[in-house]
């Protein structure tokens, strides 16, 4: 399994996820960088997809409406968490080792803006598709399938394929014919 979770629209996620691919990993993530190529080749149910779409993303930062304060006062799993990181409970000897963590989620003490990377809107999402991911892994075939599939499917990413399109599409260089010396 290869985790690819970067907040779309961010492109945080590059080539290596397709190396991972490229040995059989199924990969959980969002749709940002290589995983939209990803999902073109070897279709949505050999992966898992989660979170918010780049459009959603680009907006809310657009519209500046994204409240992540709403998530921590609705959602008590999370504020469960959230609290723990300043409660002592993951540093019982320090209980504002995680305070930063903590502020750069809710509010803009660490920030310029709460929650940049929306990782609480996503949240609920991801875990979903852990869950999911989870009871594919059980089922040995099915996985032995993606994981196939994944690899069947990787072709499209060689350095081969990818220079040439640099060289046709970005650099527009023209091909150069070496002739052999005679020795």
């Amino acid at each position: 399994m290869s985790e690819q979770i970067s907040t779309a629209s961010k492109e945080a996620s590059g080539t290596g996820n397709m190396k991972f691919m490229l040995n059989g990993a199924v990969t959980i993530g969002t749709m940002d960088g290589a995983n939209v190529e990803m999902l073109e080749e070897v279709g949505k149910e050999n992966m898992f997809i989660f979170g918010m779409s780049s459009d959603e993303v680009i907006a809310h930062e657009k519209n500046r409406d994204y409240n992540p304060m709403q998530i921590f006062n609705n959602d008590q799993d999370i504020r469960k968490v959230l609290m723990q990181l300043i409660n002592g409970f993951y540093s019982p000897h320090n209980s504002e080792l995680f305070r930063e963590l903590y502020n750069s989620l809710l509010n803009t003490q660490s920030t310029r803006y709460a929650d940049t990377y929306f990782i609480l809107a996503d949240f609920r999402s991801y875990a979903q598709a852990q869950r999911d991911m989870i009871e594919a892994y059980k089922d040995e075939k099915r996985w032995a399938r993606m994981a196939i599939l994944n690899t069947a499917h990787a072709g499209k990413f060689s350095s081969d394929r990818t220079i040439q399109e640099y060289v046709d599409d970005i650099w527009h260089l023209d091909r150069l014919k070496v002739e052999k010396e005679n020795q």
